[in-house]
């Protein structure tokens, strides 16, 4: 028949291996009413902190989860740098520093093309270009600008000999570029007043000439008036 051992019995069976002494058993090796007063003391801290590494570990386990599956998921975006490395080739001739033919980028404008050259020369015929050359056209690859010089006579001819540079930013006809004339060239056009001529400067710069509908800049009457004689 068994019965329950008392605190000042824990101690039998090290005295049936071998006995100890009367201190030893007075003092025996585990004493389990400390253990369970230590135990009452700080339960609520333990379970506590219990509580807190099972979250912590929780946690740290589903970020895991979460960067295994970012990372599957990655996805690099070339299409910004797909065309970084492409040139376009222009000869540059006539009054500028350095004439020659240049390779630029692709996304280069006729203003990056005219610092390749080293600028505009001492004899360059500034009025020229402050009217027909738009720097602000991106370059064609192939293309060719011709910067006429001050000693050169302008003319009909000579403007035709420079081809077809429209679509490098030169206007080689008669028309006024809206995105680069005067105040008072603008108001030489039919129908167009000072009002009216800020308000085309206003809305630079522009695309197409049927944006000044568009934004509003003239009416019809008037767009119907000028659209022969103006030009980007």
């Amino acid at each position: 028949m068994s019965r329950v051992l008392y605190k000042s019995e824990i101690y039998v069976i090290p005295v049936l291996m071998g006995g100890v002494s009367e201190n030893q058993a007075d003092n025996p090796l585990i004493n389990t009413e400390r253990i369970r007063e230590i135990l009452d003391l700080y339960k609520f801290p333990l379970i506590t902190g219990l509580l807190g590494l099972a979250l912590l570990i929780v946690a740290i386990s589903l970020l895991i989860q979460y960067s295994k599956y970012n990372s599957s998921e990655v996805v690099f975006n070339t299409e910004s740098t797909s065309s970084a490395g492409i040139k376009v080739r222009i000869d540059l001739e006539g009054g500028v520093e350095s004439p020659g033919v240049y390779e630029l980028d692709s996304d280069s404008r006729v203003s990056d093309a005219l610092i390749a050259a080293g600028g505009l020369s001492a004899d360059a015929d500034r009025s020229w270009v402050s009217k027909n050359l738009n720097r602000a056209a991106k370059l064609t690859d192939g293309g060719k600008i011709y910067i006429p010089k001050v000693s050169e006579v302008a003319s009909d001819s000579s403007l035709s000999n420079l081809s077809d540079l429209s679509h490098l930013g030169v206007n080689t006809s008669k028309t006024i570029n809206i995105n680069t004339a005067s105040q008072a060239e603008l108001e030489a056009l039919s129908g167009v007043g000072p009002v009216t001529a800020a308000k085309i400067i206003a809305g630079r710069p522009y695309q197409t000439i049927e944006e000044l509908k568009s934004k509003k800049i003239v009416g019809n009457s008037v767009f119907e008036k000028i659209k022969e004689q103006i030009s980007l």
